[in-house]
């Protein structure tokens, strides 16, 4: 099919002003304006506030297009927008062609009655969303609430839009308006495709692939159907093997067609998540009359076992008959600003999730439907996708316009995404359920908004997904004990998934991850500041202070640097400078996720998932995340990668016992060596025992629990080495016996070496005494380390690989790299 690509430069006006600025489309609003120099970058210092008024202006994006007339006399044109954000007006040569309210769902109409031979224009006028959701909440007939935060646009719970646009406790306020993905003019001879999905069905016999085509005819008669399966072509660039095809004439009558077909496929490759096998992918083509849609596709089975049992409701996820331990994190937009995603940022972001042994992201409920090429990204890598709905920590309207509008974004949604092997579950929002018992006029009057809950999610989510992919399992909310379960899994551990909060908005110990088992925990987490380089990207010199403006700006929970304070305070001497308090606040952070997945992993199969808050930030802030904006590891992260391991040493304190535990979630059982060391903080062995053993395949096993009573030496002056040696591989975790401020550190003297060439370059460590929490910057040389945030011992080389993102020598290395350790950070 032919089309009229409308990407590329637009222009952009404020309503009831002269001056256009160029916009690329696909982008925004606050991208264009930073561009021309007409607001300064809502990113650094406290320009957001500056910037807050483009969300409470009108704006106009147009640009012109040629039509050809031959073209226009036989064709049927149609405009085709992936999404335009929010509530707007199509204009085309000055007619209104549609209106939208909705950036969830995209915009098809024909559009042949309002063209013209030559030139043509259009024009697309977007409201400004303050002032529409401002408007909405005045024609309400009682209160629909929400969650506030430091900087917000009030009501955004009243638009179907980007819930975390108007501010967030870790996101910045910026209401953008723009059009992003696909913007065309389609040009049909005969049918537009408008949705291809597909469901694969496990016979006894190989499997069903159950495809259905929507399609708009503009004619009535016969068209031709061509469905195929099709395989990768081999090596030698051979024919393309086709597992399955179906071809036939069928009459379609103007309007709406739907055609559903089963292909039968005998043995297919097998897709599984990552660290479980590879992720073979097929090119499922549709053909109908003159059009033509692509799809990739993989073959698996995903269950989510949620079962009554002794002690409560179980939650495993269990894919191709094999139950997964799912490991990862919570995934929010890639940017606050849509013009700034890209492919790039995605695979970047993603591979990163793998790297750090992760199989599975949620995504969050106040963030978006993502692009596409972010499901084929997921498809590509093995993440295993939780996804909510785009609603989260507020109240909806049940009104009927909106329960329309809802059912309509949904159907898009699922049609458009269930075709992917990477989504496990469809979940009807975040915490919803939660904040019915939050604001005081739905404590006051919880029947009326219990009704509207139920007709929201029950009545319109929850149905259009059963009836759209029945293969799919629905859960209600996150967190929640299951559908029609209204449990408080806040607080308990015992049903469904849970949302474990209390270490960081209760203040406690993180000792307290030890009280719970959760079935599933699809969020806990622990904030930390970003690295120096990417404070001073948005800081003066002047600024960096913890308490000055900036900085404070940049941290949005309200408690965030006293919780993060009061918490280095219990465990650690207090940092002398304000980089070593940064690099400290990210130990504390890894060591609080450590302990809780750790703990949780030992306690399998009673937990069977952990997913922590959050894997990415959409701007330069102090949060929970594990890689920062720029895109730089926080330690957390490295230390994601060691935790989440198939193959890991399990090492914690519980209730004065030293526990080790052998963690593995490979199919096979390793038998090997087991070390256990007693070390001085000089390094010097005071206890070492070898045991051979044996860790079970897909289970933890215990390999110590000893009372803290029976170890003969100073815990000030003592910590444990763990040690798990089987064929090669090699596995190792040391526990502190204290907290670390009890700790009586050596001082060690660290010798670094960088040796290597391009984007691959090693570095070489010796010490002379153990040091913890090693840690390597490399400044504002962007990229990875293969490990970071370590315990470095004497005697040993430690050789590290450092992948930069751009060729850098290195003597360049060398000179910008800073090193940091706990006993380094103070007197």
């Amino acid at each position: 099919m032919m089309k009229i690509n409308l990407e590329g430069e637009w222009k952009l006006k404020q309503a009831g002003c002269d001056n256009e600025f160029p916009v690329l489309i696909p982008g925004d609003n606050f991208s264009a304006l930073i561009d021309a120099g007409k607001i300064p970058h809502p990113y650094n210092g406290r320009n957001e506030l500056l910037s807050l008024w483009v969300g409470r202006a009108d704006w106009s994006f147009s640009r012109s297009f040629p039509v050809d007339q031959k073209m226009l006399e036989k064709m049927f044109f149609y405009l085709h927008i992936d999404s335009l954000d929010t509530c707007g007006e199509v204009r085309i040569n000055g007619s209104t062609v549609t209106t939208s309210c909705n950036m969830f769902r995209a915009i098809r109409v024909d559009v042949n009655r309002f063209l013209k031979p030559g030139k043509n224009t259009i024009e697309i006028v977007i409201r400004a969303p303050e002032n529409v959701a401002k408007e909405r909440s005045l024609s309400l007939p009682y209160e629909i609430p929400h969650t506030l935060y430091p900087v917000q646009s009030m009501h955004s719970n009243l638009l179907r839009k980007t819930q975390c646009n108007s501010g967030w406790d870790w996101g910045p306020c910026l209401m953008v308006s723009g059009l992003y993905g696909k913007t065309c003019i389609g040009v049909a001879e005969d049918l537009r495709l408008d949705h291809v999905y597909a469901e694969t069905v496990l016979r006894s016999d190989g499997w069903d692939l159950r495809v259905t085509a929507e399609f708009t005819s503009y004619i009535d008669g016969a068209i031709g159907i061509d469905i195929s399966l099709q395989d990768l072509p081999d090596e030698n660039g051979g024919e393309v093997p086709v597992l399955g095809q179906f071809k036939e004439s069928t009459r379609v009558t103007q309007g709406t067609n739907i055609v559903t077909r089963t292909l039968h496929v005998d043995s297919p490759r097998l897709w599984w998540p990552a660290g479980y096998g590879e992720q073979p992918l097929y090119t499922l083509v549709v053909k109908a009359g003159s059009d033509e849609t692509r799809k990739r596709i993989g073959f698996r089975t995903i269950e989510v076992i949620a079962e009554d049992d002794e002690i409560g409701r179980s939650m495993t996820f269990r894919v191709n008959g094999k139950e997964i331990f799912c490991k990862g994190a919570n995934w929010i937009p890639a940017d606050a600003l849509p013009a700034l995603e890209s492919r790039q940022r995605f695979e970047r972001l993603l591979s990163d999730a793998v790297a750090a042994n992760m199989n599975m992201l949620r995504v969050w409920g106040g963030g978006k439907y993502e692009p596409d090429v972010f499901y084929d990204l997921c498809d590509e890598k093995g993440i295993l996708l939780w996804h909510d709905f785009m609603f989260s920590c507020a109240l909806y309207p049940a009104s009927e316009g909106f329960l329309r509008e809802v059912e309509e974004e949904v159907a898009y949604q699922v049609k458009r995404l269930l075709i992917h092997p990477c989504i496990a579950l469809w979940c009807g929002n975040n915490e919803c359920l939660g904040a019915l018992t939050w604001f005081e006029v739905s404590k006051a009057n919880r029947d009326r908004y219990l009704v509207d809950y139920d007709r929201l999610y029950e009545g319109v989510v929850a149905r259009i997904v059963k009836e759209i992919d029945p293969g799919r399992t629905w859960w209600s909310s996150s967190p929640s004990g299951g559908p029609s379960d209204y449990s408080d899994c806040w607080h308990n551990d015992a049903r469904g998934d849970m949302h474990y909060w209390s270490v960081w908005h209760e203040a406690k110990p993180f000792e307290a991850y030890y009280d719970v088992t959760p079935r599933f925990c699809s969020e806990f987490g622990f904030q930390s500041f970003p690295s120096m380089a990417m404070i001073r990207s948005f800081a003066n010199e002047d600024q960096l202070n913890l308490t000055s403006p900036v900085l404070e700006h940049h941290q949005r929970h309200p408690l965030g640097n006293m919780i993060i304070i009061t918490t280095m305070c219990r465990y650690f001497r207090f940092p002398e400078k304000l980089e070593h308090f940064i690099y400290v606040s990210q130990v504390q952070q890894a060591m609080a996720m450590r302990m809780a997945v750790e703990y949780w992993r030992s306690r399998r199969p009673v937990c069977m998932g952990a997913l922590y808050w959050q894997l990415n930030d959409v701007w330069p802030v102090v949060s929970w995340s594990s890689i920062e904006y720029s895109g730089t590891w926080k330690l957390l992260h490295y230390a994601a990668k060691r935790f989440f391991d198939p193959v890991h040493l399990s090492v914690y304190i519980k209730e004065d016992h030293v526990q080790v535990w052998g963690i593995n979630d490979r199919d096979e059982a390793l038998s090997g060596t087991f070390t256990l060391e007693f070390m001085d903080f000089r390094g010097k062995v005071l206890d070492k025992k070898e045991s051979a053993i044996r860790l079970g395949g897909e289970a933890a096993t215990e390999l110590l629990n000893r009372p803290l009573s029976e170890i003969p030496f100073e815990r000030e002056k003592t910590f444990l080495r763990a040690r798990f040696i089987s064929s090669g591989l090699e596995r190792e975790n040391n526990l502190l016996l204290t907290v670390p401020k009890a700790c009586d550190l050596a001082v060690p003297d660290i010798d670094i070496r960088v040796t290597g060439s391009g984007g691959e370059l090693e570095i070489v460590l010796k010490t002379d005494k153990p040091a913890f929490y090693v840690t390597l910057s490399s400044g504002n040389i962007p990229g990875v380390f293969s490990d970071n945030c370590f315990t470095l011992f004497p005697g040993k080389v430690r050789t590290l690989q450092f992948f930069a993102r751009e060729s850098v020598a290195p003597a360049e290395l060398e000179k910008a790299l800073v090193l940091y350790h706990l006993r380094k950070t103070y007197r």
